[in-house]
């Protein structure tokens, strides 16, 4: 059974997406919390949970804006990664690469749309000017 490389990166960007919603569930409450038993810092996961109905029913606007949001955690990540030790380093790098997986994931899906909106603007400009010139 072959899959389709646009259905793949779909698949790879929810995934991504739900592991990283459970990472820092995971990171907050029980890996590396900033207070003992967990901490209010996992209200982070919020943002993510956001778009989540969007993505899983594939809407290009949804998947296009999470592609941006999905960078604040990015940033989080690289900072955990290089300014901590220990678990909280490991954690930053792990988040930064679901970051990365979903970001790209997410572009290679929306491509053919992109390509698809471009050629539509593209005809649309050149029935405008036609009928201009006539």
């Amino acid at each position: 059974m072959q899959i389709s490389t646009q259905k793949a990166c779909y698949i790879g960007a929810v995934i991504s997406l739900l592991l990283l919603i459970a990472l820092c569930v995971a990171w907050e409450l029980v890996l590396a919390p900033l207070r003992p038993g967990g901490s209010w810092m996992v209200l982070k996961v919020v943002p993510l949970l956001v778009p989540l109905r969007g993505i899983l029913k594939r809407d290009v606007y949804t998947l296009q804006w999470s592609s941006m949001l999905i960078l604040l955690y990015l940033a989080e990540g690289i900072v955990h990664a290089t300014t901590d030790k220990a678990m909280p380093a490991i954690l930053g790098w792990i988040e930064v690469g679901l970051v990365c997986v979903f970001f790209f994931c997410t572009l290679f899906y929306l491509r053919p749309y992109k390509q698809a909106a471009k050629k539509l603007a593209k005809q649309a400009i050149q029935k405008a000017s036609e009928s201009v010139n006539e």
